[in-house]
């Protein structure tokens, strides 16, 4: 796989639900190693996009392909997703290693007897992120930083080419939303050639490793490209109706309104 090729791409997408339209006319690309934060205040459709990335939604009109092949079968076997949304589909009162086991598969929870491989596999993604002693505990009993940290062990079972966060830290208190960021980072660096996308509304959460951004708002794409030349005081105010003036302190980003 060469390094310019496209890991998703919407083309002119629209989605309409019971006659709401929730994005219009999106366009965009992600090729392989780059880092996206999708950015844009909430009911912008950031959700949406991501639903449709990882093959849980399709667009009303308009084309998704991913690795070139158009909206392909199997599409959540090759891609990882961390939010809330898919927290509320797995089974609390199952252990945390089944848990992290079952993004293997693209499933909620274990069926079957897994392999060794596979099972050494997630303890290993569970101690670089260092969760690891979380193994034989329920899902239940875990915090909200902790059991975000075993959705990103689980994301990362299939080997995927592209990894999506749904807003992960909206739930997090300032500790435990850094430890999480902390462990996002110790994966970018271990996986150069994987691709990102981050979706959220706060500008100081963008990972430093993020190197592209898209800006959505009422589902309508306002600007798209390199983070530098994006995620600037100009566009951030337009995208959230409100005057805010971009800084920088230690390599991320934050906002001040003015």
């Amino acid at each position: 796989m060469k390094s310019s090729e496209t890991v998703a791409e919407f083309s002119h997408v629209n989605v309409k639900i019971e006659n709401k339209k929730i994005l219009s006319d999106v366009n965009f690309s992600v090729k392989r190693g780059e880092r996206w934060a999708i950015v844009g205040p909430n009911g912008s459709g950031k959700t949406t996009l991501l639903k449709i990335v990882n093959g849980y939604l399709r667009p009303s009109t308009g084309q998704v392909s991913f690795q070139d092949k158009v909206e392909p079968d199997g599409v959540r076997k090759q891609t990882g997703f961390v939010s809330s949304y898919l927290d509320n589909l797995l089974e609390s009162q199952d252990s945390v290693l089944d848990i992290v086991v079952s993004g293997k598969y693209g499933a909620t929870r274990l069926w079957n007897v897994p392999p060794y491989e596979v099972v050494q596999k997630a303890r290993r993604l569970m101690r670089q992120l260092g969760c690891g002693k979380f193994e034989d505990r329920r899902l239940a009993d875990l915090s909200q930083g902790e059991r975000q940290k075993i959705l990103i062990a689980r994301s990362m079972m299939p080997d995927p080419v592209l990894l999506t966060f749904d807003e992960p830290c909206a739930s997090l208190d300032l500790g435990a939303r850094e430890l999480f960021l902390n462990g996002l980072e110790t994966v970018a660096r271990r996986n150069r050639s994987l691709s990102m996308i981050y979706v959220t509304h706060r500008i100081d959460e963008i990972p430093n490793s993020f190197n592209h951004a898209l800006l959505i708002r009422g589902g309508k794409v306002l600007a798209g490209g390199a983070l530098k030349e994006v995620v600037t005081s100009r566009d951030i105010s337009k995208c959230f109706g409100i005057n805010v003036s971009i800084k920088r302190w230690r390599n991320r980003l934050y906002s001040v309104v003015v």
